[in-house]
């Protein structure tokens, strides 16, 4: 499955159209390489996204067939860690105050 469909499918993203803009940046790795949005994911493989004020790193358990319900997402990915960056960290790429 394609990494924009799998993070919009799964509601990482609002709209695939978002995740194709971060895959374009280079704030989507996958298994620590940088991904074009038409990257083919598989079950096992890691997806760290760095995008809207958060890094969000996740395993992908299943490929969903079809639409996914909201309340059925946690069944197509594991969260492995979640960061939310403050603005500061944002505008200047470093939450060190020195």
């Amino acid at each position: 499955m394609r990494l924009d469909l799998f993070l919009k499918k799964t509601c990482i993203v609002p709209q695939r159209s978002l995740a194709k803009t971060a895959c374009d940046a280079g704030r989507v790795l996958v298994n620590g390489r940088a991904a074009k949005a038409s990257a083919s994911l598989e079950p096992g493989d890691v997806v760290l996204l760095q995008f809207g004020g958060r890094d969000l790193e996740v395993r992908v358990l299943d490929l969903p067939q079809g639409n996914v319900a909201k309340r059925d997402t946690a069944r197509y990915f594991e969260v492995l860690r979640e960061e939310r960056r403050d603005r500061v960290d944002r505008v200047f790429g470093t939450t060190d105050p020195d």
